[in-house]
């Protein structure tokens, strides 16, 4: 029964929701939290966030884009069907409590909402004032509004084309209405630029950042040192240090030079994938 899929949706043509029993995982997890798993035998390690959980069930909620090799794998199974290997939870638990009462400004990037929502939920769980900024590049990728909007105060959807609510970045939307709020964290979580940007936003106000960082990661357990992040003048990883570290201390611009380590095996993966979709 373990790692049995219960529930399977597509959210979008790239964008899969599943539910995944796994009673083990259901009692640790904390918001921030991941999972690594492995599909088949022969199958790749790849870390993927708990979005949430639903204790009567004992199942754990996943949402993945498909990118390549192992995303496109995982996509073909169906309900009903195992995953070989899930193991969890991992990394470090976001610090939710002590904002009582304080506002709390969430920012999510394209399928960094599958991380920002749990974050957002465990804010508010602890009875923060939470506002919610996500970003898409068009409304046929908006994810999760639906369920930030029954646990945020205020919600903003962003589109880059202007297809839906707000037009433009999640950058833009922040800048518009940071001066209308005395939040006191600015959480963020997506692409690395945008990431980068949000915390330049947060240090010209003075609001302290915490960012999520999700760099090539193997095992897990910190042993393999490929999830390493620069945080001030420390090397760390992202498994077992993280994945949160305060904002204004991450080395971006290494983190984005590393992340494009195996760009042209991305691309031609990406490549073989489409050939054999034809």
């Amino acid at each position: 029964m373990r790692n049995k899929i219960i529930t399977k949706k597509q959210l979008n043509n790239s964008t899969y929701l599943y539910e995944i029993y796994n009673e083990l995982i259901v009692n640790k997890a904390k918001p921030g939290q991941f999972v690594i798993l492995r599909v088949h035998e022969k199958g790749e390690r790849i870390p993927l966030t708990i979005n949430s959980v639903n204790y009567s069930l004992n199942t754990v909620r996943i949402i993945f884009a498909v990118v390549g090799k192992t995303t496109y794998d995982l996509s073909l199974l169906n309900k009903g069907d195992y995953i070989k290997d899930v193991v969890g939870p991992l990394g470090n638990s976001t610090e939710v409590e002590g904002y009582e009462g304080k506002e709390v400004c969430i920012v999510g990037g394209g399928i960094g909402c599958a991380i920002s929502y749990p974050v957002a939920k465990g804010f508010s769980d602890n009875n923060a004032i939470i506002q919610t900024i996500s970003g898409f590049r068009n409304k046929d990728l908006i994810i999760l509004e639906d369920d930030f909007l029954e646990i945020c105060n205020s919600h903003i959807t962003c589109t880059d084309d202007g297809s839906y609510g707000y037009l433009g970045f999640v950058t833009n939307a922040l800048e518009e209405i940071i001066s209308k709020h005395n939040f006191a964290l600015i959480y963020a979580v997506g692409p690395l630029i945008m990431m980068k940007n949000v915390v330049k936003i947060a240090e010209k106000h003075n609001i302290p950042s915490i960012v999520s960082m999700n760099p090539i990661m193997i095992d897990g357990t910190g042993m393999c040192g490929g999830c390493r992040v620069e945080v001030g003048d420390k090397v760390l990883f992202a498994c077992v240090d993280g994945p949160d570290f305060p904002g204004n201390l991450v080395n971006f611009d290494d983190a984005i030079a590393r992340n494009k380590t195996y760009k042209k095996e991305e691309r031609k993966s990406s490549c073989n994938l489409l050939k054999e979709g034809n």
